[in-house]
């Protein structure tokens, strides 16, 4: 029988076993999320957490941050960009999730010069799928950024599946194609992220605020924010608001994505994977999350004439005069609705005297006379204006040394946009 004295070598060897157990199972059983990754038949990344110090910044005209910056935050510090000469050829690549039945040809059409990873949300067996449809885009761009974390392009455009869309830029004509063609790489260089949607409405310059617990009609998922932030970022402070211009489609660079360790893209999918939050809630969730992700701000709202100028070459000579634009813009639309009521109480008198209602029908409920040909006059007046001076506009951002004006950025002789 063993004494006390000759057990202890055997407790020793025993115990360190126990610990080395410990760690194993609260760490390595975890490690797939450090494995590499293979999405979808994507390419193999491996893990690198090393993060490039010399990534771009953020840079643009924004309101204050509500919430005062802490030395802990998971976010990395970010600095300003540079950009390339004019006969840099720059790598470019768009990001486009999409479902089956959604027609997505018109990229192929009017974008053939681009490079793409157009992913099929629905379809296990395309060519590129995420691991699961959940969260809307946000899987797929987590999965994009993962896939290529080791030959990131300089610049990738991160967009929806339609072409037109109401959320696009009104002075783009809404159109998808114009923003791809039109945006200034050298300004995603530059700042690093870039919302591909000027206008601030919705989104700017206060939307959302993670402490309401009160739902709101209008963004059910505000209630659900201060939660989902403290999973996210648990070394942040919550802040008191988070705002961009709406609605999750943005560039960033190369440089800008590699500031942040590949591990952390991957905890995100992580939490999307594993959130019982139902699809549209988590994907809306980080609708206002991605600009904290790629600047480190929780406000971003980028002052919109300088957008339109600096982003994509559509130059009015002051903020004033922008706002000169959007105004009849505004005011065009009011006839427009106008016209259309009057064109509905045209077709109600029309039926009301064919059914022997005229009678019946109410003052207000008639169409004025003659007032549908002064509509016409007007709208066809404020449109031939809105375009000219839209026009004039994309004329002056032709002009490099404009567009630096209007961001106020230093400009020298021979620099591009």
């Amino acid at each position: 029988m063993l004494n006390p004295r000759q057990l202890l070598p055997i407790l020793a060897i025993s115990t360190t076993g126990f610990f080395c157990f410990l760690f194993y199972i609260t760490n390595i059983k975890e490690a797939w999320r450090g494995l590499p990754q293979v999405i979808g038949l994507g390419d193999v990344i491996k893990d690198e957490s090393a993060a490039n110090s010399n990534a771009t910044a953020t840079g643009a005209a924004q309101t204050a941050n509500p919430t005062p910056s802490n030395k802990w935050k998971s976010i990395p510090h970010f600095e300003h960009g540079t950009g390339k000469p004019i006969d840099f050829n720059f790598t470019k690549v768009l990001v486009i999730p999409h479902k089956s039945d959604e027609d997505v040809q018109w990229i192929e059409e009017n974008l053939p010069e681009y490079q793409t990873a157009i992913y099929v949300v629905d379809n296990a067996r395309a060519p590129l799928h995420p691991p699961k449809n959940k969260g809307h885009e946000v899987m797929v761009y987590l999965s994009w950024i993962i896939d290529n974390y080791e030959k990131l392009p300089d610049v990738a455009m991160f967009m929806h599946a339609h072409r037109w869309t109401w959320h696009n830029n009104e002075l783009l004509d809404f159109d998808a194609v114009e923003i791809v063609k039109r945006l200034s790489p050298n300004r995603v260089l530059r700042e690093g992220y870039v919302n591909l949607r000027c206008h601030w409405d919705p989104g700017c310059p206060d939307w959302m605020h993670p402490g309401e617990v009160e739902d709101d009609k209008s963004k059910h998922e505000q209630k659900l924010l201060a939660k989902a932030w403290s999973e996210l970022f648990p070394m942040d402070p919550i802040p008191n608001v988070l705002a961009q211009p709406c609605c999750s489609q943005f560039a960033v660079s190369s440089e800008r994505i590699r500031a942040i360790p590949l591990q952390r893209f991957v905890s995100y999918r992580d939490w999307l994977l594993r959130t019982p939050l139902p699809d549209s809630l988590s994907g809306r969730i980080w609708e206002y999350i991605w600009q904290y992700v790629f600047t480190g701000e929780n406000v971003v709202c980028p002052n919109e004439h300088v957008c339109y100028c600096d982003a994509y070459g559509v130059c009015f000579e002051t903020h004033d005069d922008f706002s000169k634009w959007k105004e009849d813009k505004y005011n065009m639309q009011g006839y427009e609705y106008e016209l259309w009521d009057w064109h509905e109480k045209e077709e109600l008198a029309h039926k009301a005297m064919v059914n022997g209602e005229y009678e019946q029908l109410a003052q207000e409920d008639l169409p004025a006379p003659g007032r549908d040909k002064w509509l016409e006059q007007e709208i066809y007046t404020y449109k031939q204006d809105l375009i000219r001076r839209r026009d004039e506009a994309i004329g002056r951002g032709n002009d490099p040394r404009k567009r630096a004006e209007v961001a106020g950025r230093e400009w020298r002789e021979g620099d591009w946009f």
